[in-house]
């Protein structure tokens, strides 16, 4: 029998798309909504911990936390191919302390994708990824199935 678990979670982030033709073009902030959905065989064994769990929601809280939330909370996220060679050196430190420089485009998508990556091997044996939807708006999102 398999099982699914969701846990949200909520984040401030800004990014900038170079390559937009519209408004995104510039660097802006959403409120954003990460649902984590995780799959597995909850534990069925007379005396394992947690007994009936697939996994403790406070697990995943404590590893998307780690992974996701945190570093990426009131972050601003830029391609590194907008900085051009030397990323370091951009004045936008005087503006944001806490700049993720990355190497794509922060779209949704794209960070989707990312967030993936980063979660990738992070669950128990028994338990693993089963997707990702990021909202960026109230009304927009995106979802990634594993």
């Amino acid at each position: 029998m398999m099982l699914k678990l969701t846990k949200r979670f909520t984040f401030e982030m800004a990014h900038a798309l170079p390559t937009y033709p519209g408004k995104c073009h510039n660097i802006h902030g959403h409120s954003y909504k990460l649902f984590v959905t995780v799959q597995g065989t909850p534990c069925q064994q007379a005396g394992d911990a947690p007994d009936g769990m697939l996994i403790d929601f406070g697990r995943i809280k404590e590893i998307v936390n780690q992974r996701i939330v945190e570093p990426f909370d009131h972050a601003l996220v830029l391609p590194r191919q907008a900085a051009g060679d030397n990323p370091s050196d951009t004045q936008l430190g005087v503006f944001a302390a806490k700049i993720i420089w990355v190497d794509f485009t922060p779209t949704t998508e794209n960070l989707l994708l990312h967030f993936a990556h980063l979660l990738e091997g992070a669950f128990p044996s028994g338990t693993t990824l089963h997707s990702l939807k990021l909202y960026e708006t109230e009304s927009s999102c995106a979802e990634l199935i594993l």
